[in-house]
């Protein structure tokens, strides 16, 4: 759904292609990840805070056993903070952090449709600057009368804060200091 370009001085840059979206939003704005990165769609539940995450970072849920990390959306983009409300969703997908593949939880205000676009309806990511990085973006889908943020949800998180989450992630399912984190994590859960 995808593509990879190679720019001048060696950096590649990724593209959308046609295919379908998953659609969501936050605030005004709508945002598109790829279909085949998404594993599911939750409501909200209670999401427990673990210490040395970065703000965006809600905290873990406990789905099925598997502890997941999940991003609050709008803080990552620096949004102002909103209550999350009965449409508030997380979207579990599977993406790729320092080439390891995890499941990660993504906090949106509400999911909308799954949307075909095609090749010819999708814009690259408008440049708006040195100070701007728009890395995590593969385009602008044009739909009727309405533009989609498509994301690069393998990108949204740099590198540094793939590392950060990985690391903590791991550390609290294996500390035995904090073996009780899974078990209340579950009761939360449950």
């Amino acid at each position: 759904m995808h593509s990879d370009v190679q720019k001048p001085g060696g950096k590649v840059e990724r593209r959308a292609g046609s295919g379908k979206y998953l659609t969501f939003r936050l605030a005004a704005e709508e945002y598109g990840l790829e279909i085949l990165k998404v594993q599911e769609i939750i409501g909200i539940m209670n999401v427990t805070r673990v210490p040395k995450m970065p703000a965006f970072v809600r905290g873990i849920i406990n789905l099925r056993g598997k502890l997941i990390p999940v991003i609050d959306m709008r803080a990552k983009f620096g949004m102002p903070h909103q209550d999350d409300t009965l449409k508030t969703c997380i979207i579990v997908v599977q993406v790729v952090l320092n080439t390891i593949k995890i499941t990660m939880g993504v906090i949106v205000d509400n999911v909308s449709e799954v949307l075909n676009i095609q090749e010819n309806q999708i814009e690259a990511p408008p440049a708006f600057g040195a100070g701007i990085d728009t890395e995590f973006m593969l385009g602008m889908g044009k739909v009727g009368n309405k533009v989609v943020i498509l994301l690069d949800i393998d990108r949204v998180l740099t590198g540094s804060e793939a590392s950060q989450i990985l690391a903590t992630v791991a550390e609290s399912a294996a500390n035995p200091e904090q073996k009780d984190l899974k078990t209340e994590i579950t009761a939360k859960a449950g």
